[in-house]
Parts: structure tokens; sequence; C-alpha cells
């Protein structure tokens, strides 16, 4: 059996999707077709997303592709992040290594659950959400 050579998740967050793609490489990452330090306009963001890779000593251990599309850039790099857990999960369930598996160890970080919280919708004769108009007694 020919061993499997890719590895791939999907992440969401707030309004954007992400499709990963891990490959076995030296560590580039690619978004939409450009570098990830010249995609996203903070170090913080590229820190965020690496974070799986980080937690679990894949750094340069694989080349990542990730299209993107929706939302913000901190949305992004939440959806990223979370394309890039499900990817090394997949990678992993392949590999069974179960004494110290990923998903113990991402799963303690935080990192498999999904951000749920969404913005919620203006509802009418308010302001916002749930800001109501001022109130004037005349």
């Amino acid at each position: 059996m020919a061993e499997k050579r890719e590895f791939t998740g999907t992440g969401r967050r707030k309004a954007s999707v992400a499709r990963v793609t891990l490959v076995p490489g030296s560590g580039k990452i690619t978004i939409n077709g450009r570098d990830v330090r010249d995609f996203m306009p903070y170090e913080t963001n590229v820190m965020d997303l690496m974070q799986p890779l980080t937690i679990t000593n894949n750094e340069k251990t694989f080349d990542i592709t990730v299209k993107v599309n929706g939302g913000g850039f901190t949305g992004q790099t939440g959806a990223i992040r979370l394309g890039i857990t499900r990817a090394l999960l997949e990678y992993d369930k392949d590999n069974e290594n179960n004494e110290d598996s990923y998903r113990k160890i991402l799963k303690r970080a935080g990192f498999i659950t999904r951000d749920s919280r969404v913005k919620e919708r203006k509802k009418p004769g308010l302001k916002g959400a749930r800001r109501a108009p001022q109130f004037s007694k005349r």
C-alpha cells in the first residue's frame, strides 16, 4: 500500500473559511499563492497560525498550502489554525503513534475546538444587534 503524502483540513472562524493542505517538505507556508509573511500584515497572526505546528514540533516537517476567503485577518488566522490542526490530526491518524498522540497535545492546548462566535445580526428598531436608540423624555 502506498503511503498517503497529502493531508487536508478545513477550518472556519467568524466569516472565514480556510482549506489547508499539508505535504511533507521544509516548512514553507503559502496562503492564496503568496508567502505567509507577505499575506499576513502582523507577526502575531503568523505566530498564532503556527501554534499547532510549534506545539507538535512540526515547523520544518510540512509545506503548507492554504486557500482562504472571507472575513478579516484575525478570522482568517483562526480558520487557518483550525485547518492546520485538523490536517495534523489526519496525519497522526495515518501514522498511528498512539503513545503520545497529537490529538492529546492539541486538545490540551485548545486548538481542536472550533470557535463558534460569529457577528450577531442587526435587529429592527435598534441601532445594532442590541444597542437601542437613546431614550428622550420629551
